[in-house]
């Protein structure tokens, strides 16, 4: 079996460019594709607030529904927002695109670094939170948390790089089968209250004694946490060509489901767990959702159908990074701001460079975190709150500088925007700053340096390559060409007759380790008589590559400015891959060296054995 052979049974048979169409997504598809993130916060938003509240007690879980109610508030903000962001940038790229043409290069390139952190970061608390689902129910996974984690992400990998269609049909069943899992959830939760058979504890009024310590910082705290589940909005606006014309239509629609959809999860798991009385599990191998599963339906078919249903849901939500990053990384790549292999397409027309990179970074937090999404939250939703901010004050400085039809309400719209999330991501800095932002905050503008540096690379390179098409032509003056040689032989023969079609001016080169090794070489040199001048340099280090070297030095001094110097290597290729490792690789050695260190044109001329 070949290797494009086993490549094609993995990833699937090439697809032609013509059949990108093809691989756009319909809206049922997109949801589950871009939506999973934010759909799958449900299975840890929740926990995260009654987590900051249960360090003042129990009583304070009581502040768990405004809070909620106050986030979902935000999600309808920001949805509101990005529909404005889906229609004045249809081309994609979402709130790198706004920040880079509406505040510049360098708020394009911190919004860019922004996001493909937080799409990192969801990759893991994604995966990790997935796996906490399954310990939930079957804590004998709990000793193999990390190893779990690691194949998932890289089954995820798998999948994407097979293309978004088939991956998208893929991930649509346990996405639906999640949304319908968890609207059971809160129906039989709110039929069992409006019964009164739900174990209703009451909702607490929080005593006076509590003052001191439930302070404005706990609730901000819980706030902040709880923000998690507003991450993974963006990534719609970001993939608005991926979308099936009427793409701008599709792309708007999806949003609305999702705000929809999301605060239907989000505010009734909010309520649930507040109504059945459910504190978090310290240890945290044991979720919040879990336990409201386990107090509605007990330990059923429902219990363990929505486990299945979170742990696939939270898996797939890493899909919406799988899908943000390498399209974002892609754009950024195009203008430069990227290394270049991120805006290539694969056999399977995804950007494959973008999905193997993700899948990598995702691995190192998991393992450094050991697969805890308690200790990766605190990273979590900074870098899009970051992009969330200067999105909309770019669309500010956008209705403000164009003033088109209606521009009043997409300004206010815009500016209520970019000031909550200003606020949220100040919120999140302060609160979350000692339990891990920091690194964030860290990384962040050493990442933006490093962009700034891999543009400058990339100006400098065409600066150095650019010609004037006006008066430089192309000059064509016969190359003086060297051909290294280890003995008389077929290989070489072959190659003096390629160099001698290119050029008069040839010249063979030999190094010899002895007096008596050059006489003989040359003896037998004359004997042949190839019609090639020989040269040869004795080493008395028996090194090839430093006599050429400089034997290649001395020729450049002679040689015309027009003039080029080519080397020709003959190299004879074994049949299989073992028989390589019983010669030295001379001809490849040579090539590194020449390439690196010289501007010359050094060519290969192979000779495949048949044994």
């Amino acid at each position: 079996m070949t290797s494009d052979s086993l490549k094609k049974i993995v990833f699937g048979k090439p697809l032609k460019s013509a059949e990108l169409e093809s691989e756009k997504m319909q809206v049922w598809k997109a949801l589950p594709i871009l939506s999973s993130d934010a759909l799958s916060s449900v299975a840890y938003g929740t926990e995260q607030i009654l987590l900051e509240l249960a360090t003042v007690g129990v009583a304070a879980f009581a502040f768990s529904l405004p809070i909620a109610i106050s986030i979902i508030a935000l999600i309808m903000l920001l949805v509101l927002s990005y529909r404005q962001v889906i229609e004045a940038y249809p081309m994609g790229g979402g709130a790198y695109m706004v920040a880079k043409e509406n505040l510049g290069m360098m708020s394009g390139r911190l919004t860019g670094v922004s996001l493909l952190i937080d799409y990192t970061l969801t990759v893991a608390v994604s995966i990790s939170a997935g796996v906490q689902a399954i310990t939930s129910a079957f804590p004998v996974t709990v000793p193999y948390i990390v190893p779990i984690a690691l194949v998932l992400v890289w089954v995820m990998v798998w999948l994407n790089l097979r293309g978004t269609s088939e991956s998208g049909t893929i991930f649509a069943i346990p996405t639906y089968f999640f949304i319908l899992c968890i609207l059971f959830l809160i129906g039989k939760g709110i039929f069992d209250m409006l019964t009164g058979s739900m174990n209703m504890h009451e909702f607490q009024v929080v005593p006076s004694s509590m003052t001191s310590s439930l302070t404005l910082f706990v609730i901000l705290k819980a706030f902040s946490s709880g923000c998690s589940a507003v991450t993974g909005i963006e990534a719609i606006s970001d993939a608005v060509p991926h979308f099936r014309t009427p793409s701008v239509k599709n792309a708007k629609r999806t949003l609305a489901s999702l705000g929809t959809l999301l605060a239907i999860v989000f505010g009734g798991v909010t309520l649930l767990s507040l109504g059945y009385g459910i504190a978090p599990d310290p240890h945290g191998h044991t979720s919040v959702l879990s336990m409201v599963t386990e107090q509605a339906f007990g330990r059923g078919i429902m219990y363990y159908a929505t486990q299945i249903g979170t742990m696939l849901i939270l898996v797939l939500a890493a899909n919406t990074s799988f899908n943000g990053f390498p399209i974002l990384a892609s754009i950024m790549a195009q203008d430069k701001n990227f290394p270049r292999m991120f805006s290539y397409r694969g056999d399977r027309l995804s950007f494959h460079y973008g999905i193997v990179t993700l899948g990598v970074l995702a691995s190192i937090l998991l393992v450094i975190f050991k697969g805890k999404t308690d200790a990766l939250i605190p990273l979590y939703a900074i870098g899009v709150f970051l992009s969330f901010t200067l999105a909309q004050s770019g669309l500010v400085r956008k209705w403000f500088r164009e003033r088109p039809t209606g521009w009043i309400g997409k300004f206010l719209i815009n500016g209520l925007g970019g000031i909550v999330s200003l606020a949220v991501l100040i919120i999140f800095c302060i609160t979350k700053f000692s339990e891990g932002a920091w690194i964030v905050i860290i990384v962040t503008p050493i990442l933006l340096w490093g962009i700034s540096k891999i543009s400058n690379h990339y100006d400098d390179v065409a600066k150095q390559l650019r010609i004037d098409i006006t008066q430089e032509r192309v000059c064509i003056k016969e190359p003086v060409i060297i051909v290294p040689v280890a003995g008389i032989h077929r290989v070489v023969a072959q190659s003096l007759n390629y160099a001698k079609s290119l050029s008069p001016n040839v010249i063979a080169f030999y190094v010899s380790f002895s007096d008596e090794d050059e006489e003989a070489m040359q003896e037998k040199w004359d004997k042949w008589d190839p019609g090639v001048r020989l040269v040869v340099f004795k080493s008395r280090y028996r090194t090839i590559l430093k006599p050429l070297a400089e034997f290649i030095e001395r020729v450049d001094t002679h040689v015309s400015e027009k003039q080029s110097i080519m080397v020709i290597l003959p190299q004879f290729m074994p049949k299989k891959w073992w028989h390589r490792l019983l010669h030295n690789q001379s001809a490849a050695r040579i090539r590194s060296k020449l390439q690196a260190d010289k501007d010359i044109v050094v060519a290969t001329v192979p000779y495949h054995l048949h044994e």
